[in-house]
């Protein structure tokens, strides 16, 4: 059984450019939003809100993507994303922000969990780690080249030209989806009727295997959202770098880690999975802990450079593990759609928890906490997996 291609190239490259244009709006986030007078639980509430819609959703769509078809939520949700993206050109307040992140935040519940799920379905057996770290490029690339490209258009342009550029790209996955991507077979009535009842998600998660990567890509994803959401106000306020150098300091932890998708994918297949997923938690740890003692442009870089070696690491050992479960309970979309979910609710709880501690204590709690809640979640894969 070999890949198939005519479906794996629109989504590869859609998830690619549809990211890029997340990627090139996020790391001026948060200094657009300070500028508008927002404080850091605020900051914490634009980044989360995203996630907070992303988290309810996310599992109803990938459950019923099994059954309706995966096609008509991706080019939904890539064209509700796209219609937002324009309406940030109009945004001049925080409250507005929160709103159309809460937006954007459902459309993409139907695209990155719904495309995992489908190269699940088309993925050969033996082959989970690499055609699954192979896609991860996708989705690294366009958030490695997104925040690099932002800050370079910020700096030379304005931001609203980079809310019209993520816009752009976003309506390009679009049409790729729509006019490439094939239409599937979908089940009439009568092969419903006689279909597996999906597989409840209370029942998955209580599934020891399963609840370990849910919990390892919550945890680790938590660490994301703080760093997602505070590593560009932190380098702005106290390090004075430019749009185009906070770029590339966020821009680092996705190029590396995308970098180390497709070998660490083919290793996954051939040596443990479990060695590979600890090993990049332990290096997350280090990495999180690195950054909290960073004081220059340098330290940031290689923190969050390391940061994304430990994601490149352990996560096609991640998603082989997910498309093994998938296939071995007959939920390929539930199991995808929680491995989202808990990568949502990382990035709703990163952020929502880092502007609190920043508001009660100071900075370096934030990135202790990342550190201790790294450790817990892969103390959690070890015992249940």
């Amino acid at each position: 059984m070999s890949i198939n291609l005519k479906i794996f190239i629109p989504l590869f490259l859609a998830v690619f450019v549809t990211t890029m244009g997340a990627g090139l709006v996020a790391p001026l986030l948060p200094v657009y939003a300070h500028e508008l007078g927002a404080g850091a639980f605020q900051i914490g509430l634009i980044f989360a809100a995203f996630s907070l819609t992303r988290t309810f959703f996310v599992p109803y769509f990938g459950k019923l993507s099994d059954r309706k078809g995966k096609k008509p939520f991706l080019t939904t949700g890539l064209f509700l994303y796209f219609f937002l993206s324009l309406l940030y050109v109009s945004s001049n307040d925080v409250q507005t922000l929160i709103l159309l992140r809460l937006g954007q935040g459902f459309a993409s519940a139907m695209i990155l969990p719904v495309a995992q799920a489908y190269v699940g379905t088309i993925t050969p057996s033996q082959k989970e780690g690499q055609i699954m770290g192979l896609f991860n490029v996708s989705l690294y690339g366009g958030l490695s080249v997104g925040p690099l490209l932002g800050g370079i258009v910020n700096d030379c342009f304005n931001i609203k030209v980079s809310f019209l550029s993520m816009g752009a790209l976003t309506f390009t996955g679009f049409l790729l989806c729509l006019f490439l991507l094939p239409a599937e077979n979908i089940p009439n009535k009568k092969t419903l009727r006689a279909m597996k009842k999906p597989t409840p998600y209370l029942d998955l998660i209580r599934k020891p295997p399963i609840l370990s990567l849910f919990a390892f890509r919550a945890c680790f994803t938590t660490c994301i959202g703080i760093i997602w959401a505070f590593l560009p106000f932190l380098a702005s306020t106290r390090l004075h770098l430019s749009s185009s150098a906070i770029g590339i300091v966020v821009m680092l932890n996705v190029f590396v880690a995308g970098l180390f998708q497709v070998p660490m994918g083919y290793l996954a297949d051939r040596f443990s999975k479990k060695f590979m997923v600890t090993v990049g938690g332990i290096l997350a740890i280090m990495a999180i802990l690195y950054i909290n003692t960073a004081d220059s442009f340098r330290g940031l870089a290689l923190g969050n450079g390391l940061l994304g070696f430990a994601g490149g690491i352990s996560f096609p050992a991640i998603m082989a593990l997910g498309v093994i479960e998938g296939r071995r309970t007959e939920a390929m979309g539930s199991v995808m759609g929680l491995l989202a979910l808990g990568h949502s609710l990382g990035m709703l709880v990163g952020p929502l928890l880092a502007g609190i501690l920043i508001e009660l204590f100071s900075f370096d709690t934030i990135f202790i906490s990342g550190a201790i809640i790294m450790g817990a979640g892969t103390i959690i894969f070890l015992r249940n997996h």
